[in-house]
């Protein structure tokens, strides 16, 4: 980490990234020159930061991964989570080599560029992490320059302004605009080497040749073919959560984060599905929390990830904080109390419920091995549950998956 008051740009600096403290962290810029203000977290996945990159929930932050090869294997249209990035950008300790993957559509520079996404390498990612798990998950400016010419009080200043996220509703900003279908025959089913995403009736060779447009744009689409009828609210949600629930035998249409209580009961909902996503759950609960009451009132089968579980906790009168680092990684070991069993899964929250706040019609039903905090609920009188990590994630084995089959079961 840099003298806070140093602004001497290095020979062969690029990038650079300027905290909220005044520290300043050198580097070499990748992808795309400008600057983005925000949180900055790390991140411990070995693999997958395309999908890491693309998740909404990232919105609003940077990415310090403790990996230290990524972009080795490339990029590519299959190992997405979002249409585009949402992530502001990514901090790396060693440069961007050319992609060694026989999946790879092009190189990860190239990918960031053209989503305009800034990347700083050469940073020692093991100072920044100890950096955050000290002193918590600063605001900073990832910024990125070819000429090597940067305005450090600036964006120092500019770091100092940002609000943080605490406060800050994001899912209005990365939710869909409109209603929309999700089907088997339109967003094919989970991913298969060799075969990407396919159903039962698409099996075409080759990775990308099994690739299909994963949302439907008929905002009346519904296939009438007897599977249960899942409307998901969409707060940000990642491509993959949709697919399990289609792979589970589910039918899925989505909604915006802001749809009413009316708009999704006119679709005839057998279950609702409260998607994850970015921000400060409480500055979503203004409009969502009322929405989720309603629909619990209903009695229909509810099922919540990350951000759609503690929106579930918020609307039973449980409270969320904001967490000193966050969990953020495809490692973290989590128990099930209802049988001991413990689950390798993937994270990515900077928000917890609090265990004390659970009502009494409420059982915490998973723990984090690492901290002890709460990753997963259900209530005793309604048929709703929700986890803190991301099922669909696959971090290795697929220890979650029973979750979309235990919803989808409790809809037949």
């Amino acid at each position: 980490m840099a003298d806070a008051t140093s602004s001497h740009v290095p020979e062969g600096a690029t990038g650079v990234l300027v905290l909220a403290s005044g520290e300043v962290v050198w580097g070499r810029g990748f992808g795309a020159e400008g600057q983005a203000v925000g949180e900055v977290c790390f991140h411990t996945a070995m693999t997958g930061y395309q999908e890491i990159m693309t998740d909404p929930s990232f919105a609003g932050q940077m990415i310090a991964f403790t990996f230290p090869h990524i972009g080795n294997v490339g990029a590519n249209p299959d190992d997405v989570e979002a249409d585009n990035p949402h992530a502001l950008g990514m901090i790396v300790r060693e440069d961007v080599t050319a992609p060694s993957s026989f999946r790879a559509a092009e190189p990860l520079d190239q990918w960031m560029k053209k989503h305009a996404r800034i990347g700083l390498a050469g940073v020692d990612t093991r100072a920044l992490t100890r950096r955050i798990r000290t002193g918590g998950a600063p605001n900073g400016v990832i910024a990125h320059s070819a000429d090597g010419t940067f305005d450090i009080p600036l964006l120092q200043q500019m770091a100092r302004e940002w609000p943080g996220l605490e406060g800050m509703d994001l899912a209005k900003v990365v939710t869909r605009e409109t209603h929309g279908g999700w089907g088997e025959d339109r967003a094919g089913g989970v991913w298969r080497l060799g075969f990407g995403y396919t159903s039962s009736s698409q099996r075409t060779l080759g990775s990308h040749a099994a690739s299909v447009t994963p949302e439907a744009q008929d905002p009346d689409f519904r296939q009438d073919d007897g599977k249960p009828h899942v409307v998901a609210i969409d707060y940000g949600s990642k491509h993959n959560i949709f697919r399990n629930l289609v792979h589970a035998g589910a039918k899925v249409s989505v909604v915006p984060a802001t749809a009413t209580y009316d708009e999704i009961m006119a679709l005839e909902p057998d279950g609702i599905f409260l998607s994850n996503g970015p921000g400060d759950p409480a500055a979503t609960g203004e409009y969502a929390v009322p929405v989720i009451r309603k629909l619990l009132e209903t009695g229909k089968p509810l099922f919540g990830i990350c951000l759609g579980h503690q929106l579930l906790g918020l609307a039973v009168g449980a409270r969320t904080t904001k967490m000193f680092q966050g969990h953020r990684g495809a490692n973290h070991p989590v128990k099930r109390l209802e049988d001991g069993a413990v689950e390798i899964t993937s994270m990515n929250h900077g928000f917890a419920v609090e265990r004390d706040s659970l009502p009494a019609n409420a059982r915490e039903t998973h723990v984090s091995l690492f901290d002890g905090s709460n990753a997963g609920l259900e209530l005793t009188d309604k048929p709703a549950f929700s986890v803190q990590y991301h099922p669909e994630a696959s971090p290795g084995p697929q220890d979650s998956f029973y979750l979309f089959e235990r919803f989808v079961g409790m809809l037949r």
